[in-house]
């Protein structure tokens, strides 16, 4: 435990920015943990909360694997959409901060950890390499057959999902049959492919689980990113990193129902205050 260290406590956190920056000068072992609101600056729909919705579809009923089964060609214009978005999103300084900190920090032989609930690519695209996607990748296909799982950055994924995907109300479902959706090459298997991703009521991957939780276990600094803290188990990591004394930030447009087991908390956008934090 570093000496920067202090009881676990559930006070009002500070902002103070020079103390953290202290801590973080220290600090040989660096978790990152960020949730939607770091890729929201990059202009990411998160579908969450009022604006959570697809057409006239509340995001989170088109996430989970009743729906796929139900109608696999909705959810794919869904994931399909989404991809399509993403290719046009670029990470925002929070996402470069985070990376060119990591690299920094490697010549130093220091590690910063990422370890994000975000299926959008963007920590990767700014240069990350150490990185958990708890809740896998847009852009990662899994056959429902096989098994197998491979990146796929195709646009579009197939043929039958061109300029499909509208996300206005009032857009008519297309009803792709199943044979013109994405199909698996592996092998000649040729079985119904799925977005590689986390979907309601399906289990964390035990080895991102079991990652996740050695780097934890190792740090002697922990940051929360753009998080609402709400969705578990990935919202009980910080509390549980701050119960063994070691420091935890939040960075947050708004505090959260955890903001009061940290040690930091600093308010407003993340593409500010965190290039501010890390930088050298």
């Amino acid at each position: 435990m570093s000496s920067s260290s202090e009881p676990f406590s559930d006070t009002t956190p500070s902002n103070n920015m020079i103390g953290f920056r202290e801590i973080f000068k220290n600090a040989k072992h660096i978790v990152i943990l960020t949730g939607a609101g770091v890729s929201a600056e990059s202009g990411v729909p998160t579908f969450r909360g009022a604006g959570g919705y697809w057409r006239n579809y509340e995001a989170q009923n088109l996430a989970t694997p009743e729906a796929f089964r139900r109608n696999p060609s909705l959810v794919w214009e869904f994931y399909h959409y989404r991809r399509e978005v993403m290719i046009t999103k670029f990470p925002n300084p929070a996402h470069i901060a985070i990376a060119e900190c990591e690299d920094r920090l490697a010549m130093e032989e220091k590690r910063v950890s990422v370890i994000t609930q975000n299926i959008d690519e963007l920590h990767r695209k700014a240069g990350t390499k150490n990185i958990i996607e708890l809740h896998g990748s847009l852009f990662q296909t899994k056959c429902t057959a096989c098994g197998n799982v491979k990146p796929n950055y195709d646009s579009p994924i197939c043929p039958a999902l061109k300029d499909k995907g509208a996300p206005e109300p009032g857009n008519e479902d297309v009803k792709i049959p199943i044979g013109e959706l994405p199909k698996c090459n592996e092998s000649n298997c040729k079985g119904l492919l799925r977005p590689n991703v986390v979907w309601f009521g399906e289990s964390l991957r035990q080895e991102d689980l079991q990652k996740a939780d050695e780097e934890l276990q190792k740090c002697d600094l922990c940051l929360v990113v753009g998080t609402s803290s709400v969705v578990y188990p990935a919202a009980m990591f910080a509390p549980e990193v701050a119960r063994r004394g070691v420091a935890v930030a939040e960075f947050n447009l708004e505090p959260t129902p955890v903001t009061s087991s940290f040690r930091y908390h600093f308010g407003g956008p993340c593409g500010k205050s965190v290039p501010e934090a890390l930088a050298p």
